[in-house]
């Protein structure tokens, strides 16, 4: 099914490149969502596409990019990463407080917002020990903003006249899950998307400290292991971003690797929108998307200060 949408999606993004495949799959999967959660044998394939799929388009995403583009890129952010990170962990406990949220829910959005989305939410949570309820709220808050920030960011980029690099910087620190990243980058643009990926997976690193960090604050002093919070495909893209630039990958090969995997991204997306859990979006409250809204805003005008000051 997430095959399918993705084709239509294709179809539609050659019909209004401005939005693309990616924006066409997520909203076409969510409209169907309420009928697919109904038929539980759509469940593996969906998750599938939307976990292992997405894993792999990222990797093959490197076969775009050189080496000395990876490490430059990467340099480049450092300023802009940091500071998106520190001004929404600080928002979240700040503002999250006032408004009466629960610590572990706060905690919860302020890395899904600043880190990698439902990625560092899943890790985090078993670390701080979260009610499943307070992990349901605050990965329906962030797919929300997701969504929102594949439809508006590339519009975004257009008005403000960004160019391939800046709309990647951008999309990269101010978009919070890796999917959601890849499709507003790829909307925007082929380099946009390389860039977007160097960018979030670099951001995405900061899991690993800022996991050990709430593990010793709760308790946890086992920091053996703290390897296996890197994402597998992040070293599967540094690889192929090393075969690229040692000529292994022949050129010939970029071309059709591109659009399957542009085909792997949208199909990713429509699983993300079939799998839309509504229901769950209104349990969640006005508080937690609240909270949600403010920490979004403010690291994306934090990502375009900084980015333009960096530049």
């Amino acid at each position: 099914m997430a095959a399918i949408i993705a084709a239509v999606a294709t179809y539609l993004g050659t019909l209004v490149p401005s939005l693309g495949a990616p924006v066409f799959a997520v909203l076409v999967g969510f409209f169907a969502s309420s009928g697919a959660r109904r038929r539980p044998e759509f469940g593996p394939g969906v998750s599938f596409a939307k976990g292992r799929l997405l894993q792999v388009a990222v990797v093959l995403l490197g076969v775009q990019l050189s080496l000395r583009e990876v490490l430059d890129v990467g340099w480049q952010s450092l300023p802009v990463l940091v500071s998106t990170l520190v001004v929404c962990l600080v928002l979240a406990q700040v503002v999250g407080g006032r408004l009466g949220i629960d610590a572990d829910l706060r905690t919860l959005i302020g890395v899904g917002t600043g880190i990698c989305g439902a990625s560092a939410i899943a890790t985090v949570s078993p670390v701080i020990k979260a009610k499943s309820a307070d992990v349901a709220y605050a990965i329906s808050t962030i797919f929300l903003f997701n969504v929102a920030a594949v439809v508006v960011f590339p519009a975004i980029g257009h008005a403000l006249g960004m160019s391939q690099h800046d709309f990647g910087l951008f999309a990269g620190t101010a978009v919070n899950d890796t999917s959601s990243v890849v499709a507003a980058a790829t909307a925007f643009g082929t380099a946009a998307a390389g860039y977007a990926v160097v960018v979030k997976l670099t951001r995405t690193l900061a899991i690993v400290p800022i996991t050990l960090y709430l593990g010793l604050r709760h308790g946890d002093t086992e920091l053996r292991g703290a390897w296996r919070l890197v994402p597998w495909f992040l070293t599967g893209f540094v690889v192929v971003v090393l075969l690229n630039t040692a000529g292994v990958i022949p050129d010939a090969l970029t071309s059709p690797v591109h659009h399957l995997d542009a085909f792997l991204v949208a199909t990713a997306l429509a699983a993300i929108g079939i799998s839309t859990d509504v229901p769950a979006l209104r349990r969640a409250g006005a508080k937690p998307l609240l909270l949600g809204l403010i920490l979004w805003a403010a690291v994306t005008v934090t990502s375009l200060l900084v980015g333009a000051v960096a530049a």
